[in-house]
């Protein structure tokens, strides 16, 4: 039997890590990666490759960085894919495009669809409490996640569990359940499922701003938010105008109700901030241009800062 002909598009590392998994298996074939251009990132905006390119590029790939993925719509037909595998590739793909793959063009989406339809889905069931979320192989069609179903598979999401966590969870269960769907599917061993379009919910893309601390609200509400934001974009406030991002709270919420939402004071020895409803004690944080310190190196080092209000 000849390889399954696969052309894959995605951008990051949850991507590479299944694309990893299609290389190692000799039952597929990738003809080449789409991936997003080259963009600056970080401090020095330096030009930066996509997780995607530098992996292709160690295997020899052939590799495509469209500006819009309907610019090489004639080089993709050409090469007669059995099927178009995206993975976070951060572009609408036009169903022009969709129609083009022999069996099928194949999402791997990173949630329990119709659940959290959308691109911040992995933050999205830590903020709202949920027990656990999963991966869904599914047929792309020209809606947002709206295709048929061909597997999925459960995760339980931890008391501590973070979005940096989540993510390489989901990453590797993405890359394990995605071999057998494709060879299911191309022995004509699995059904496609229609969603319930009247269980599905929409998450927006996740955005700096996003990370901006509340303080009025429950400190269980920030302490979610906290873990979901950890380690992009964080949970950030500020502090006489400086930005301060909280990277980690007792998952413990105090049942202290005295301050002023924000306000910065000591709990036995340790660093707390009263919330809305209830308080956090702080165990670690970073200030604007500086390291990460644990809470008591706070109090430690910026006692004077004791009794400020956050978020001013």
């Amino acid at each position: 039997m000849k390889p399954l002909k696969i052309i894959f598009a995605g951008t990051p590392d949850y991507a590479a890590t299944v694309l990893q998994a299609l290389l190692r298996d000799t039952d597929f074939l990738v003809q080449a990666v789409i991936t997003q251009p080259d963009m600056p990132a970080g401090r020095g905006l330096e030009v930066r490759e996509s997780a995607v390119k530098k992996l292709a590029k160690q295997v020899g790939l052939t590799i495509w960085q469209p500006q819009k993925v309907s610019q090489i719509i004639d080089q993709i037909r050409e090469l007669e894919p059995d099927f178009l595998v995206v993975a976070a590739f951060a572009q609408l793909v036009p169903e022009s495009i969709l129609k083009i793959p022999a069996l099928g063009p194949i999402n791997v989406h990173g949630s329990l669809l119709p659940r959290y339809r959308g691109a911040g889905v992995i933050q999205a069931p830590i903020l709202n409490g949920d027990s656990q979320t999963g991966i869904t192989i599914m047929l792309m069609d020209k809606g947002l996640d709206t295709g048929p179903i061909l597997a999925q598979q459960a995760i339980a999401i931890a008391p501590d569990e973070t979005g940096e966590s989540l993510y390489d969870k989901l990453a590797d269960a993405g890359a394990r359940l995605l071999s057998p769907t494709l060879k299911a599917l191309a022995q004509g061993q699995i059904k496609p499922q229609a969603q319930d379009n009247t269980k599905a919910n929409y998450v927006g893309l996740v955005k700096k701003e996003d990370g901006l601390i509340d303080w009025t609200k429950p400190a269980s509400d920030i302490e979610r938010l906290v873990r979901a934001m950890y380690s992009w974009p964080g949970a950030w406030t500020w502090l006489k105008g400086k930005q301060i991002k909280i990277t980690a709270v007792d998952p413990i919420v105090l049942p202290l109700n005295v301050h002023q939402p924000g306000k910065t004071f000591i709990y036995n020895n340790q660093l707390a901030i009263q919330c809305g409803t209830d308080a956090l004690v702080i165990q670690r944080l970073k200030m604007e241009g500086k390291g990460e310190i644990s809470g008591k190196e706070f109090i430690n080092g910026h006692r004077q800062q004791i009794g400020q209000i956050l978020g001013q």
